[in-house]
């Protein structure tokens, strides 16, 4: 089978057997894990592409050996198992998602060869470091989020805008974070929220002055109308239907404002993340340590904001190189 043959595995059903082992695998990540539906998504994808090829090559699940295994990994990166090509990144996402099927495999005695993943090294990935804005660009881009357009209700959404790309600077919120907050999560007396992380994992940030206020403009003049059409959402960032506001909606409201901006000549597209990635360097720079950024961020290790520090270093270097005469 040649990548894009209309037999490929994504069109292929699962062995019955096959797809009863991944919903009980996608059950326990859901129940055990708290994992979030966006990450559950990912996993079914990768997982499903897994199994489809396996059962391609007649191979079961419980009995793969790590020989096996690594040559699937390969094919991933070439697109010989019926599917597109994976970049090494994309590769080792979906080796994790095995990794852990086949944990899961092993801890329920279902497996004849333990876990085969544990032998398996990922693809080495390309070191890539963040591209934050300048906060020239990023109060270019709120402002760009926050000017009125044409047609309906473009003053309300003029305000609901702003105010999100307020919350993704002004708290470094993940989009599923931001477009996950209720109004309840807010807190303007003690100028705090609340956001639910990966893993439904809770954690406060302090809310600052231009946040507090982009929010407080659209609560007051700007939800009321969106939310009249919904049925009663607590949800701080609504769509045109008064539902919650989705990840794709928000995602675009960020790449027009880019565009309204004219921030489009940059190494990389502005998105979301984007602005959690300048938001990170912007306090380094700042003089905040790696530990307290860490905790506003939410990550689980320090290890994944120590590459912020990289980003500070990288412009220091460049200022050093540029100002001391004996650096030239």
């Amino acid at each position: 089978m040649t990548p894009g043959d209309p037999r490929s595995h994504e069109q292929a059903p699962l062995r019955p057997g096959d797809r009863r082992i991944l919903e009980q695998y996608l059950s326990h990540l859901r129940i055990e894990r708290g994992l979030a539906e966006n990450t559950l998504g990912a996993y079914r994808r990768d997982l499903t592409r897994y199994l489809a090829d396996l059962a391609r090559r007649d191979i079961d699940p419980s009995a793969v050996d790590p020989e096996q295994l690594g040559a699937w990994l390969q094919e991933l990166r070439t697109g010989a198992d019926g599917g597109s090509a994976l970049s090494a990144a994309s590769a080792a996402r979906s080796l994790a998602a095995v990794r852990g099927l086949h944990s899961f495999l092993d801890a329920e005695r279902a497996s004849s060869t333990g876990d085969p993943s544990r032998l398996v090294q990922p693809p080495a990935l390309p070191r890539r470091l963040p591209h934050p804005l300048s906060i020239d660009q990023v109060e270019a881009l709120i402002d760009a989020a926050g000017r009125p357009g044409t047609g309906r209700d473009a003053t309300e959404r003029a305000l609901r805008d702003r105010a999100l790309l307020e919350v993704l600077y002004g708290l470094g919120a993940r989009i599923s974070e931001a477009t996950g907050l209720d109004i309840d999560d807010i807190d303007q007396a003690e100028r705090a929220a609340v956001l639910r992380g990966k893993g439904d994992k809770h954690r406060a940030v302090p809310v600052g002055r231009f946040a507090l206020e982009a929010l407080e403009a659209y609560l007051t003049r700007g939800r009321p109308t969106l939310a009249a059409r919904g049925s009663g959402t607590p949800a701080v960032f609504l769509g045109s239907r008064g539902t919650r506001l989705t990840r794709q909606a928000a995602w675009q409201v960020v790449a027009g404002a880019a565009e309204a901006a004219e921030l489009t000549d940059l190494p990389e597209p502005v998105s979301p993340h984007t602005l959690r990635h300048s938001y990170a360097t912007h306090l380094l720079h700042g003089g905040a340590d790696v530990r307290s950024v860490q905790e506003l961020l939410g990550h689980a290790s320090v290890t994944t904001t120590q590459l912020y520090t990289q980003v500070t270093v990288d412009t220091l270097r460049e200022t050093h190189a540029g100002a001391h005469p004996r650096a030239r």
